[in-house]
Order: structure tokens, then sequence, then C-alpha cells
């Protein structure tokens, strides 16, 4: 007998026809709800996800499976996932057993969930246990990081791959490159391949392999190239060569010769790029200072002062704008113009106004404002050096070659002191203001006469000249700390830079600027720092012998003042 309805709670008045359909209609909801929680979970249902779940509980045996079958499981997150565990950056949430990559800031442990990269927030250290690895595993990692880099879709994840595998022998590595080598299309990764290959080929047992191994690394600027082939010209105590065989030997040392002059070259190239960033900031540092003394004979013994105001303005936004430092410098630029222009303008309409024409009187009195200056700042800041943070997109260098990279930050230098070159330009030789300035360093009486307020000239030229030299600070504070000292590194350079170039010249503090950096970069290899100063300074009282007005002398009416 089929069981009555009313046993289910069913009103006997529906129809049994219903009731079926009813069920269906039940039955058909809880199949799309169940298929619906799985689409919800996305990769969370995927093989991948339950090995990432394994990795906390597991044994260090069953790490080495769980590891070749996130590396073989094709999805995306497995490089992230085995590079964090590689770096000890993957963790075990006690309370859901949720798998993190936590990075240790300054705002404490920061995580995001390892299978898609979500921002989980802030957890307690208490809350997380690391997963482990010991060096068995490390080695399993490595390697699987670069089989799959060496697979990526990207040409330089895979150039760095292979850049990484030279110098690596095992046969492992060796079937790796070789399989990659038939499929790759970009051709400086197949160079990169073939140089690894080539070294792994040094260690051929046939002579001919090995000889064709050494032309083709000749010429390659690899470190790994260099090491390889002096290891095969070492010698041994009795006088036995690593290498036995006198054509491959003959080979080698050719190649090492041809690797030499080319280091040699890019590490001359390197030399000239170093010491045109320090003529930048020579340049930086001098540019003001020759406008006050070209155009008002002034002798600013505060202008290293004002370098550093302009260094510590930096500073300051940079604490004003923690979250955004990439920015900071942005707005550091125009705050230490104004900050170092408005110093420089109370210190012309305080002081030296009242001193023109005593140039040895100037000099005492801006030391002294100098000194006044310096202590004023270790009263507000500390004696202490500050830390300027260099943003992200200044860190880091441009890898040209493997023997030759330019730092981001010294390039970025570089270019702003041209770029406030250029601009100073364009006031002097464009705007009411550059036309007054270049009139009263002429003829500041025939000036006056045409009713050119000269008084006024002198204080936005003082304060031009002064907030350059805050703009200055702005690019030191990335090359070196900010402290009260900072400015008197700088200001005997600024002052040889001037005379050397002409005084009142811009192109001239330019040129004056550029080859003094160059030249100082060359001579402190061989010389040290401190005697390549002096050097520089006897060199430039030499010529001031030959040329007392410099490279570019100043020219026009008021040339002989």
């Amino acid at each position: 007998m089929a069981p009555s309805p009313a046993r289910f709670g069913i009103s006997r008045r529906v129809p049994e026809g219903r009731l079926h359909a009813l069920l269906l209609f039940v039955l058909a909801m809880l199949l799309l709800d169940a298929v619906s929680a799985v689409s919800a979970q996305g990769v969370d249902a995927t093989p991948f996800s339950q090995q990432l779940q394994a990795l906390p509980s597991a044994s260090y045996a069953d790490k080495e499976t769980l590891i070749a079958e996130i590396e073989a499981s094709g999805h995306p997150q497995s490089p992230v996932v085995l590079q964090a565990l590689l770096d000890g950056r993957l963790y075990s949430r006690e309370s859901d057993h949720r798998v993190l990559i936590v990075e240790d800031t300054q705002d404490g442990y920061r995580a995001v969930d390892a299978l898609d990269e979500s921002d989980v927030g802030v957890v307690e250290k208490g809350d997380i246990k690391k997963i482990g690895v010991n060096n068995r595993l490390r080695g399993q990692l490595r390697a699987a990081l670069a089989r799959l880099s060496l697979a990526s879709p990207d040409a330089r994840v895979r150039a760095d791959a292979a850049a990484q595998m030279i110098g690596q022998r095992d046969a492992e590595t060796e079937a790796l490159l070789r399989a990659r080598l038939v499929v790759e299309s970009d051709a400086d990764v197949r160079e990169l391949i073939e140089t690894a290959l080539a070294v792994i080929d040094l260690g051929s047992e046939d002579a001919a392999t090995r000889l064709e191994a050494v032309r083709a690394l000749d010429g390659s600027l690899q470190p790994e190239v260099l090491n390889r082939l002096n290891a095969l010209l070492a010698t041994s105590g009795d006088g036995e060569y690593a290498e036995p065989d006198a054509a491959v030997r003959a080979a080698a040392t050719q190649a090492v010769k041809n690797i030499q002059f080319k280091r040699d070259l890019y590490a001359k190239g390197e030399t000239v790029f170093f010491g045109l960033s320090l003529g930048s900031v020579l340049l930086l540092a001098a540019i003001g200072l020759a406008i006050t003394f070209g155009v008002m004979g002034v002798i600013n013994m505060a202008h290293g002062e004002l370098m550093m105001l302009g260094a510590y303005t930096t500073y300051v936004v940079q604490l004003l704008m923690p979250n955004h430092i990439g920015l900071s410098l942005f707005v550091a630029v125009p705050a230490a113009f104004l900050v170092a222009g408005l110093v420089g303008i109370a210190i012309e309409r305080g002081v030296i106004r009242f001193l023109y024409g005593r140039p040895l009187e100037t000099l005492l009195a801006t030391f002294g404002i100098s000194l006044i200056l310096q202590q004023l700042v270790r009263s507000v800041f500390s004696p202490l050096n500050r830390t300027v943070i260099t943003p992200e997109w200044m860190s880091g260098s441009w890898q040209i070659n493997a023997a030759f990279s330019l730092t981001y930050n010294r390039l970025y230098i570089v270019v702003f002191a041209l770029l406030v070159f250029a601009a100073l330009l364009l006031i002097l030789n464009k705007t009411p203001l550059g036309l007054q300035v270049r009139a009263v360093s002429q003829n500041r009486n025939m000036a006056k006469a045409m009713g050119i307020r000269t008084e006024w000239v002198d204080a936005m030229t003082f304060g031009l000249g002064s907030g350059i030299a805050g703009v200055a600070g702005v690019a030191l504070s990335q090359l070196t700390n900010v402290g009260p000292n900072l400015g008197q590194s700088y200001i005997i350079d600024s002052f040889m830079v001037v005379v050397f170039g002409g005084v009142g010249n811009l192109w001239g503090t330019l040129v004056g600027a550029l080859t003094l950096g160059v030249v100082n970069k060359i001579l402190e290899p061989a010389t040290g720092a401190v005697l390549a100063k002096i050097l520089v300074l006897v060199f430039i009282i030499l010529f001031i012998q030959r040329r007392p007005r410099g490279l570019f002398p100043k020219r026009g009416r008021g040339a002989e003042d």
C-alpha cells in the first residue's frame, strides 16, 4: 500500500500529479544550488586548491610531492605560491587553516590569500604559522621556479630565468635548456640559453666540444663566463693547466682578453656616467650661485645652507605624505624652491643690501648666516641625519647588459638638472625679469637711470638663485643623508665651478660643472676622493692663472667691473 500523503504533512486535496511536479521542482532547485555553490568556489574546487590546503600539515616528504603537483598544475598562482614558500612568506592561519602570503610591513603583518591574492588585511603573528621547508625542498623549489619561469609567456621572465641558469651544470638543467632552445623564439632569450649551454659544454670530455664552447662564449659579458674561462687557464701546484688541450687554452686566453676589454670599456662608461651625475649635482648647486655672484657680486657663503633647507623641505613633505612617497618629490620641488627662495629674499633684504660693494664683508656676514641656519636646523630637527625615502620609480637600475647599468636616481638627477638649466635660460632670456637682470648685470647705474628698480631686481635675483639652491637640495636628498652639514660639502665645489666656467655665464657653469664632475670621478679610483679634490683645485688655480675670467668670460659694458 502506498503511504498516505498525510504522513508527510501534505493535504489530501493536492492532486498526485501536482505533488510529483512540486517534488521535481524542489529537487531541481537543490541541484541548482549545488551547481551554484561549486561555481562560486571557482578555483577553490580545483586540485590546486586541495594541494595548497594540504601543505601546512604535510611532512617534508609529502611536501616534495605537493610541490611537484603544484608545479604541474598549470595554475597561474603556482609561481607566486612556490616563490612565497621559498622566501618563507607562506603561512597558515590557525583559525580557519587558510593559506596566506604574509609581508612584514611597518603597519604589521599584512596578508593576501595565496589562492587568488585577495587582500586579507593585517593579521596577528600569533594567529599564523609558517609553512616550513628544508634545504632539500629549497633546491626543489628553485628548480621548479626556474622551469616555470623558463616556460613563462613573458620574454623578460624567461630571460631572467636563463641568466640565473648560467653556471648550473647539472643534467636536469641542461635537459631543460636544450628543450627550451628548440621552441624559443626571442633572440635575447636564445642567446642567454646558448650561453648557459656553452658554459655546460666547457665541462665536456671532448676537446672539440670545449673549443666550440669557448668560441661561442667569446665576447660574452656574463660574470660566470669569465670565471669559467679563467678556471680553464688556472694551473695547479705542479704547473699543470686545468685545460689539457693547447688549442682550447689559446682560444680561452683570447676570449678572456676580448671579454676583459669590453668590460673595461663599459666600466669607463659607468665612470663617465657617475661623473655626469656628480656634475649635474654641482650644476644645480652652482647655477644659483652663478646668478647671485655674477649679477650682484655677492659671495654668498650661506648658499650651502639654502641647499640644506631644500633637502629638509623634502624630508618634511614626506612626513606629511607618508602614503604618497612616489608623489612627494613632485610636491617637494616647488616647496623647496619657495622655502629657500623666501629665506634668500629675507637674507638679501635684511643683511646683504647694506653691504653692496664690500665683498669681504658680505662673505663674513653670509658665513655668520650659514652658522645661524645650521644651528636653527639642529634645534628643530636635532643634529642627527635624516633619511629621505627614495620613491619606487627612482629605485633600482636600468640594466643595459650584464656589465653596464645606470642607476635610476642618478639618471633622473641628470635629466632634472638639464631641465632646471633650460628653465633658467628661458627665464633670463624670455621674461621681463630676465631682461632686467641682464641690464643690471651689465650696467647697474644705466639700468637705474632707465627706470629699472634695481633693488627689486636684486631681491628677485637673490631669491631666484636661492630657490634653485633649494631645488638642488631636493636632488641631494636622493643621494645622501640629510643633515645640518649637508651644504658644507658642496659650497667650495660650487665656487670652483663658477670661477672655472666664467663668473655670471650660465653656459660656462654647465660646462664647468660637468667637466669637473667627470674629471673628479676619473681621478678617484687612482688617487682617492680627497686627493682627487686637491688635484682638481690645483688644476683650477693653474687654469685661472692663464685665464682669469674662466672658460667663458663675461662680455659687455660690465665686463670690467
